[in-house]
Protein backbone atom coordinates (compact mmCIF):
# COMPACT_ATOMS: atom_id res chain seq x y z
CA UNK A 1 0.00 0.00 0.00
CA UNK A 2 1.43 3.37 -0.55
CA UNK A 3 2.66 5.36 2.33
CA UNK A 4 0.17 8.23 1.15
CA UNK A 5 -2.81 6.01 0.95
CA UNK A 6 -1.37 4.17 4.32
CA UNK A 7 -1.31 7.38 6.19
CA UNK A 8 -4.89 8.87 5.37
CA UNK A 9 -6.79 5.29 5.97
CA UNK A 10 -4.32 5.74 9.60
CA UNK A 11 -6.20 8.95 10.12
CA UNK A 12 -9.70 7.63 9.24
CA UNK A 13 -9.44 4.97 11.50
CA UNK A 14 -8.28 7.61 14.47
CA UNK A 15 -11.35 9.25 13.51
CA UNK A 16 -13.43 6.55 14.24
CA UNK A 17 -11.96 5.92 17.84
CA UNK A 18 -13.51 8.86 19.08
CA UNK A 19 -17.01 7.45 18.52
CA UNK A 20 -18.03 6.67 15.19
CA UNK A 21 -17.28 2.51 15.57
CA UNK A 22 -20.14 2.27 17.86
CA UNK A 23 -22.73 2.35 14.86
CA UNK A 24 -20.43 2.64 11.78
CA UNK A 25 -21.95 4.84 10.35
CA UNK A 26 -19.60 7.80 10.33
CA UNK A 27 -18.36 9.33 7.01
CA UNK A 28 -14.77 9.86 6.89
CA UNK A 29 -13.66 12.10 4.42
CA UNK A 30 -10.31 10.34 3.57
CA UNK A 31 -10.03 8.60 0.24
CA UNK A 32 -9.37 5.31 -0.20
CA UNK A 33 -9.37 4.14 -3.86
CA UNK A 34 -11.54 0.25 -4.20
CA UNK A 35 -9.44 -2.39 -5.56
CA UNK A 36 -10.72 -2.34 -8.94
CA UNK A 37 -12.25 -0.04 -11.29
CA UNK A 38 -16.04 -0.93 -11.18
CA UNK A 39 -17.57 0.14 -7.80
CA UNK A 40 -21.20 -0.82 -6.72
CA UNK A 41 -21.50 1.39 -3.66
CA UNK A 42 -20.91 4.57 -2.58
CA UNK A 43 -17.57 4.22 0.02
CA UNK A 44 -14.80 6.37 0.33
CA UNK A 45 -12.84 4.12 2.39
CA UNK A 46 -12.76 0.74 3.88
CA UNK A 47 -14.65 1.58 6.92
CA UNK A 48 -17.77 3.15 4.84
CA UNK A 49 -17.65 -0.12 2.43
CA UNK A 50 -18.06 -2.23 5.68
CA UNK A 51 -20.40 -0.05 6.97
CA UNK A 52 -22.36 -0.77 3.46
CA UNK A 53 -22.08 -4.49 4.04
CA UNK A 54 -23.41 -3.94 7.76
CA UNK A 55 -26.27 -2.18 6.49
CA UNK A 56 -27.32 -5.38 4.82
CA UNK A 57 -28.08 -6.79 8.55
CA UNK A 58 -29.24 -3.81 10.07
CA UNK A 59 -33.23 -5.89 10.81
CA UNK A 60 -31.21 -8.48 12.21
CA UNK A 61 -29.69 -7.03 15.50
CA UNK A 62 -27.89 -9.58 16.98
CA UNK A 63 -26.32 -10.67 13.32
CA UNK A 64 -25.27 -7.17 13.74
CA UNK A 65 -23.56 -7.13 16.95
CA UNK A 66 -21.46 -9.61 15.88
CA UNK A 67 -20.62 -8.84 12.13
CA UNK A 68 -19.72 -5.39 13.88
CA UNK A 69 -17.53 -6.76 15.87
CA UNK A 70 -15.72 -9.02 14.08
CA UNK A 71 -15.20 -6.26 11.33
CA UNK A 72 -14.13 -3.90 13.38
CA UNK A 73 -11.13 -6.69 14.58
CA UNK A 74 -9.75 -6.86 11.38
CA UNK A 75 -10.12 -3.40 10.79
CA UNK A 76 -8.25 -2.12 13.44
CA UNK A 77 -5.91 -4.62 12.65
CA UNK A 78 -5.22 -3.85 8.94
CA UNK A 79 -4.76 -0.55 10.35
CA UNK A 80 -2.27 -1.00 12.90
CA UNK A 81 -0.04 -2.52 10.20
CA UNK A 82 -0.77 0.02 7.60
CA UNK A 83 -2.38 -1.65 5.01
CA UNK A 84 -6.51 -1.97 4.00
CA UNK A 85 -8.89 -4.91 2.65
CA UNK A 86 -7.60 -4.57 -0.65
CA UNK A 87 -3.90 -5.51 0.12
CA UNK A 88 -5.44 -8.69 1.90
CA UNK A 89 -3.85 -12.19 0.90
CA UNK A 90 -3.59 -15.54 1.98
CA UNK A 91 -0.67 -14.83 4.37
CA UNK A 92 -1.98 -12.10 5.82
CA UNK A 93 -5.25 -13.98 6.54
CA UNK A 94 -2.84 -16.77 7.93
CA UNK A 95 -0.93 -13.72 10.10
CA UNK A 96 -4.60 -13.16 11.50
CA UNK A 97 -5.75 -15.99 12.36
CA UNK A 98 -2.61 -16.39 14.76
CA UNK A 99 -3.37 -13.11 15.41
CA UNK A 100 -6.92 -13.52 17.02
CA UNK A 101 -5.88 -16.97 19.35
CA UNK A 102 -3.19 -14.30 20.50
CA UNK A 103 -3.69 -10.91 20.38
CA UNK A 104 -0.36 -8.90 20.80
CA UNK A 105 1.01 -6.35 22.38
CA UNK A 106 -1.82 -7.31 25.09
CA UNK A 107 -2.06 -4.13 26.35
CA UNK A 108 -2.65 -2.98 22.93
CA UNK A 109 -5.29 -4.86 22.06
CA UNK A 110 -6.88 -7.26 25.16
CA UNK A 111 -8.59 -5.89 28.18
CA UNK A 112 -11.44 -5.95 30.53
CA UNK A 113 -15.03 -5.09 29.22
CA UNK A 114 -16.11 -1.25 28.44
CA UNK A 115 -17.79 0.99 26.97
CA UNK A 116 -17.06 1.29 23.50
CA UNK A 117 -15.80 4.93 23.99
CA UNK A 118 -14.08 4.06 26.95
CA UNK A 119 -10.15 4.93 26.78
CA UNK A 120 -9.37 1.77 28.63
CA UNK A 121 -11.78 -0.37 25.73
CA UNK A 122 -9.82 -3.31 24.01
CA UNK A 123 -11.44 -5.31 21.10
CA UNK A 124 -10.46 -8.54 23.10
CA UNK A 125 -11.04 -10.04 26.30
CA UNK A 126 -8.51 -12.50 25.48
CA UNK A 127 -7.23 -14.96 22.81
CA UNK A 128 -10.44 -16.69 20.91
CA UNK A 129 -11.15 -20.31 21.48
CA UNK A 130 -11.07 -22.63 18.38
CA UNK A 131 -14.81 -22.19 17.60
CA UNK A 132 -15.00 -18.59 18.15
CA UNK A 133 -12.01 -18.55 15.64
CA UNK A 134 -13.22 -20.10 13.08
CA UNK A 135 -16.65 -18.40 13.31
CA UNK A 136 -14.82 -15.19 13.30
CA UNK A 137 -13.77 -16.40 10.27
CA UNK A 138 -16.63 -17.45 8.65
CA UNK A 139 -17.69 -14.39 8.81
CA UNK A 140 -15.08 -12.15 7.42
CA UNK A 141 -15.76 -14.46 4.53
CA UNK A 142 -18.71 -13.37 3.80
CA UNK A 143 -17.37 -10.17 4.08
CA UNK A 144 -15.02 -10.28 1.69
CA UNK A 145 -16.99 -12.26 -0.88
CA UNK A 146 -19.47 -9.17 -0.68
CA UNK A 147 -16.64 -6.98 -1.57
CA UNK A 148 -15.73 -8.57 -4.05
CA UNK A 149 -19.07 -8.47 -5.57
CA UNK A 150 -19.17 -5.01 -5.31
CA UNK A 151 -15.76 -4.32 -6.98
CA UNK A 152 -14.38 -2.76 -3.17
CA UNK A 153 -11.31 -5.07 -3.45
CA UNK A 154 -10.15 -7.64 -6.68
CA UNK A 155 -9.75 -10.98 -4.69
CA UNK A 156 -11.10 -12.84 -1.31
CA UNK A 157 -7.90 -14.48 0.09
CA UNK A 158 -10.47 -16.84 1.17
CA UNK A 159 -10.30 -19.16 -1.90
CA UNK A 160 -6.95 -20.31 -1.38
CA UNK A 161 -7.49 -21.21 2.10
CA UNK A 162 -6.75 -25.06 1.72
CA UNK A 163 -9.48 -27.69 3.45
CA UNK A 164 -11.69 -24.40 3.61
CA UNK A 165 -14.81 -26.55 3.62
CA UNK A 166 -14.06 -28.85 6.87
CA UNK A 167 -11.70 -25.74 8.35
CA UNK A 168 -15.07 -23.32 8.33
CA UNK A 169 -17.87 -25.66 8.83
CA UNK A 170 -18.96 -24.47 12.25
CA UNK A 171 -21.96 -27.03 12.00
CA UNK A 172 -21.02 -29.88 14.31
CA UNK A 173 -22.36 -33.20 14.05
CA UNK A 174 -24.05 -33.09 17.41
CA UNK A 175 -24.76 -30.18 20.05
CA UNK A 176 -22.06 -31.18 22.75
CA UNK A 177 -22.12 -27.37 24.21
CA UNK A 178 -25.22 -28.03 26.82
CA UNK A 179 -25.56 -29.44 30.67
CA UNK A 180 -26.04 -32.99 31.05
CA UNK A 181 -29.38 -33.77 32.53
CA UNK A 182 -27.99 -35.02 35.92
CA UNK A 183 -25.99 -31.54 35.66
CA UNK A 184 -29.38 -29.34 35.07
CA UNK A 185 -31.23 -31.07 38.17
CA UNK A 186 -28.25 -30.29 40.34
CA UNK A 187 -27.89 -26.83 39.43
CA UNK A 188 -31.60 -26.39 39.20
CA UNK A 189 -32.09 -27.83 43.09
CA UNK A 190 -29.07 -25.61 43.80
CA UNK A 191 -30.68 -22.38 42.43
CA UNK A 192 -33.70 -22.94 44.50
CA UNK A 193 -32.12 -23.68 47.88
CA UNK A 194 -33.33 -21.62 50.78
CA UNK A 195 -31.67 -18.06 51.11
CA UNK A 196 -31.50 -18.26 55.01
CA UNK A 197 -32.38 -14.93 56.36
CA UNK A 198 -32.27 -12.23 53.15
CA UNK A 199 -32.78 -9.33 52.51
CA UNK A 200 -35.56 -7.58 49.91
CA UNK A 201 -33.08 -6.87 47.70
CA UNK A 202 -31.21 -10.95 48.05
CA UNK A 203 -34.94 -11.79 47.61
CA UNK A 204 -35.99 -10.44 44.46
CA UNK A 205 -32.22 -11.23 42.89
CA UNK A 206 -32.98 -14.66 43.58
CA UNK A 207 -36.49 -14.84 42.41
CA UNK A 208 -35.12 -13.14 38.89
CA UNK A 209 -32.12 -15.49 38.65
CA UNK A 210 -34.87 -18.59 39.26
CA UNK A 211 -37.40 -16.80 36.30
CA UNK A 212 -34.54 -16.30 33.98
CA UNK A 213 -33.48 -20.10 34.17
CA UNK A 214 -37.02 -21.42 33.86
CA UNK A 215 -37.47 -18.80 31.12
CA UNK A 216 -34.22 -20.02 29.11
CA UNK A 217 -34.80 -23.56 30.40
CA UNK A 218 -38.52 -24.57 29.30
CA UNK A 219 -38.88 -21.66 25.89
CA UNK A 220 -35.31 -22.08 24.67
CA UNK A 221 -35.12 -18.53 23.74
CA UNK A 222 -32.05 -16.52 22.31
CA UNK A 223 -30.23 -14.04 24.63
CA UNK A 224 -32.02 -11.04 22.55
CA UNK A 225 -35.00 -12.29 22.80
CA UNK A 226 -34.72 -12.66 26.32
CA UNK A 227 -33.92 -9.23 26.87
CA UNK A 228 -36.51 -7.68 24.71
CA UNK A 229 -39.56 -9.86 26.37
CA UNK A 230 -42.49 -8.08 27.31
CA UNK A 231 -45.47 -8.89 29.33
CA UNK A 232 -47.91 -9.15 27.11
CA UNK A 233 -45.87 -11.41 24.96
CA UNK A 234 -47.42 -13.88 26.69
CA UNK A 235 -51.09 -14.44 25.58
CA UNK A 236 -54.02 -16.85 25.82
CA UNK A 237 -55.71 -18.32 23.04
CA UNK A 238 -58.79 -20.67 23.35
CA UNK A 239 -57.69 -21.60 26.72
CA UNK A 240 -54.04 -22.46 25.74
CA UNK A 241 -50.97 -19.80 26.21
CA UNK A 242 -48.64 -19.03 24.03
CA UNK A 243 -45.56 -17.22 24.24
CA UNK A 244 -44.97 -14.82 20.75
CA UNK A 245 -41.37 -13.76 19.92
CA UNK A 246 -40.02 -11.88 16.86
CA UNK A 247 -36.71 -13.70 16.58
CA UNK A 248 -33.61 -14.32 14.48
CA UNK A 249 -34.21 -12.55 10.51
CA UNK A 250 -37.24 -10.61 12.05
CA UNK A 251 -39.59 -13.95 12.22
CA UNK A 252 -42.48 -13.47 14.25
CA UNK A 253 -43.00 -17.12 16.26
CA UNK A 254 -45.86 -18.57 18.46
CA UNK A 255 -44.14 -20.70 20.91
CA UNK A 256 -46.34 -22.97 23.33
CA UNK A 257 -46.09 -22.66 27.17
CA UNK A 258 -46.02 -25.38 29.77
CA UNK A 259 -47.82 -25.30 32.75
CA UNK A 260 -44.30 -25.14 34.41
CA UNK A 261 -43.66 -21.60 32.94
CA UNK A 262 -47.17 -20.22 33.77
CA UNK A 263 -46.02 -20.97 37.39
CA UNK A 264 -42.45 -19.59 37.28
CA UNK A 265 -44.32 -16.37 35.43
CA UNK A 266 -47.20 -16.14 38.64
CA UNK A 267 -44.11 -16.51 40.73
CA UNK A 268 -41.80 -13.66 39.00
CA UNK A 269 -44.49 -11.46 38.93
CA UNK A 270 -45.94 -11.71 42.67
CA UNK A 271 -42.18 -10.74 42.94
CA UNK A 272 -42.53 -7.62 40.66
CA UNK A 273 -45.85 -6.66 43.02
CA UNK A 274 -47.76 -7.77 40.41
CA UNK A 275 -50.91 -10.11 40.53
CA UNK A 276 -52.21 -12.90 37.87
CA UNK A 277 -50.94 -13.34 34.19
CA UNK A 278 -50.39 -10.89 32.08
CA UNK A 279 -52.76 -9.15 29.96
CA UNK A 280 -52.63 -9.14 26.41
CA UNK A 281 -51.78 -5.43 26.47
CA UNK A 282 -49.47 -5.46 29.31
CA UNK A 283 -46.40 -3.51 27.24
CA UNK A 284 -43.70 -3.31 30.41
CA UNK A 285 -40.76 -5.61 30.35
CA UNK A 286 -40.48 -9.18 31.41
CA UNK A 287 -36.88 -9.05 32.93
CA UNK A 288 -36.44 -6.13 34.99
CA UNK A 289 -33.62 -4.12 36.46
CA UNK A 290 -33.42 -4.20 40.24
CA UNK A 291 -36.03 -0.93 40.45
CA UNK A 292 -38.46 -3.29 39.52
CA UNK A 293 -39.64 -0.85 36.11
CA UNK A 294 -36.64 -0.96 33.62
CA UNK A 295 -35.84 -3.39 31.35
CA UNK A 296 -31.95 -5.30 31.34
CA UNK A 297 -29.70 -5.12 28.36
CA UNK A 298 -28.73 -8.57 26.99
CA UNK A 299 -25.09 -7.55 27.42
CA UNK A 300 -26.31 -7.28 31.36
CA UNK A 301 -27.97 -10.28 31.13
CA UNK A 302 -25.38 -11.94 29.17
CA UNK A 303 -23.39 -11.00 32.24
CA UNK A 304 -26.01 -12.45 34.99
CA UNK A 305 -26.55 -15.72 33.76
CA UNK A 306 -22.41 -16.08 33.08
CA UNK A 307 -22.27 -14.87 37.20
CA UNK A 308 -24.22 -17.42 38.20
CA UNK A 309 -22.82 -20.50 36.44
CA UNK A 310 -19.50 -19.17 37.74
CA UNK A 311 -21.10 -18.94 41.30
CA UNK A 312 -22.61 -22.57 40.65
CA UNK A 313 -18.89 -24.25 39.61
CA UNK A 314 -17.37 -23.50 42.94
CA UNK A 315 -20.33 -24.34 44.92
CA UNK A 316 -20.21 -27.73 42.90
CA UNK A 317 -16.40 -27.86 43.16
CA UNK A 318 -16.76 -27.68 47.16
CA UNK A 319 -18.88 -30.14 47.26
CA UNK A 320 -15.98 -32.42 45.47
CA UNK A 321 -18.89 -32.71 41.70
CA UNK A 322 -17.27 -34.22 39.00
CA UNK A 323 -14.71 -31.89 38.03
CA UNK A 324 -16.64 -32.59 33.95
CA UNK A 325 -19.47 -30.90 35.38
CA UNK A 326 -17.47 -27.91 36.75
CA UNK A 327 -15.98 -27.71 33.73
CA UNK A 328 -18.86 -27.34 32.05
CA UNK A 329 -20.17 -24.90 34.79
CA UNK A 330 -17.38 -22.70 34.14
CA UNK A 331 -17.46 -22.66 30.12
CA UNK A 332 -20.95 -22.36 29.96
CA UNK A 333 -22.76 -19.03 27.99
CA UNK A 334 -26.26 -18.18 27.93
CA UNK A 335 -26.38 -20.09 24.69
CA UNK A 336 -25.79 -23.31 26.63
CA UNK A 337 -28.83 -22.71 28.01
CA UNK A 338 -31.05 -23.05 24.75
CA UNK A 339 -28.66 -26.07 23.44
CA UNK A 340 -29.73 -27.63 26.68
CA UNK A 341 -33.39 -26.93 26.50
CA UNK A 342 -33.91 -27.80 22.80
CA UNK A 343 -31.63 -31.32 23.82
CA UNK A 344 -33.53 -32.20 26.98
CA UNK A 345 -36.88 -31.60 25.13
CA UNK A 346 -35.42 -34.24 22.37
CA UNK A 347 -34.52 -36.79 24.99
CA UNK A 348 -37.75 -36.14 26.84
CA UNK A 349 -39.64 -37.68 22.93
CA UNK A 350 -40.46 -34.27 21.48
CA UNK A 351 -41.04 -35.19 18.01
CA UNK A 352 -38.47 -33.43 15.38
CA UNK A 353 -41.31 -31.65 13.51
CA UNK A 354 -42.50 -29.52 16.45
CA UNK A 355 -39.05 -29.46 17.98
CA UNK A 356 -37.90 -27.69 14.88
CA UNK A 357 -41.48 -25.52 15.66
CA UNK A 358 -39.83 -24.32 19.01
CA UNK A 359 -36.59 -24.08 18.27
CA UNK A 360 -37.50 -21.48 14.99
CA UNK A 361 -35.34 -23.37 12.76
CA UNK A 362 -35.51 -22.73 9.51
CA UNK A 363 -34.39 -26.73 8.43
CA UNK A 364 -34.88 -29.94 10.32
CA UNK A 365 -30.74 -30.66 9.67
CA UNK A 366 -30.00 -27.98 12.11
CA UNK A 367 -32.36 -29.28 14.81
CA UNK A 368 -31.52 -33.03 13.89
CA UNK A 369 -28.05 -31.66 15.55
CA UNK A 370 -29.63 -32.19 19.25
CA UNK A 371 -31.11 -35.87 18.80
CA UNK A 372 -28.74 -37.84 20.31
CA UNK A 373 -30.61 -40.97 20.10
CA UNK A 374 -28.57 -42.77 17.45
CA UNK A 375 -25.43 -42.42 20.17
CA UNK A 376 -27.04 -44.06 22.81
CA UNK A 377 -28.32 -47.05 20.49
CA UNK A 378 -24.61 -46.95 19.29
CA UNK A 379 -23.29 -47.23 22.34
CA UNK A 380 -25.52 -50.00 23.48
CA UNK A 381 -24.91 -52.03 20.45
CA UNK A 382 -20.56 -51.74 20.72
CA UNK A 383 -21.65 -53.80 24.03
CA UNK A 384 -22.08 -56.34 22.04
CA UNK A 385 -18.64 -56.85 21.26
CA UNK A 386 -16.14 -56.89 24.43
CA UNK A 387 -13.50 -59.42 26.04
CA UNK A 388 -14.69 -62.65 27.05
CA UNK A 389 -13.75 -63.72 30.62
CA UNK A 390 -10.03 -65.49 29.94
CA UNK A 391 -10.00 -69.37 29.50
CA UNK A 392 -8.86 -71.18 32.77
CA UNK A 393 -6.02 -73.04 31.14
CA UNK A 394 -4.17 -72.48 27.83
CA UNK A 395 -5.95 -72.99 24.86
CA UNK A 396 -5.02 -75.13 22.17
CA UNK A 397 -2.36 -74.61 19.91
CA UNK A 398 -4.08 -73.42 16.49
Amino acid sequence: MPGEVAKQQEQAYKGLEKGGWPDLLAKPSVPSPPGTDTQLIDAQNDVEAVAAWLREYQDSPQTLKSYRREAERLLLWLSSHNTSLCDMNREMLRQYEAFLADPQPAEQWVGASKPRYHAQWRPFRGGLSPASRRQSLIILQGLFSWLVEVGWVRHNPFVLMRDKARRLNNQAQTIERYLERDLWAWFWQWLNAPVGHASERESYEQARRRFIFCFAYLLAPRISEMANARMGDFQESEGRWWWVVVGKGSKLARIPVPDDMLECVLEWREALGLSGLPSYHEPDPLIRALDKRRGISDNQLYRLIKGVFSEAADALEAQNGKPAYVSALRRATPHWLRHTAITHQAQSGVSLRYLAESARHSKLDTTSRYLHTEDNEWHQEQQRHRLKTAPKTPSDPL
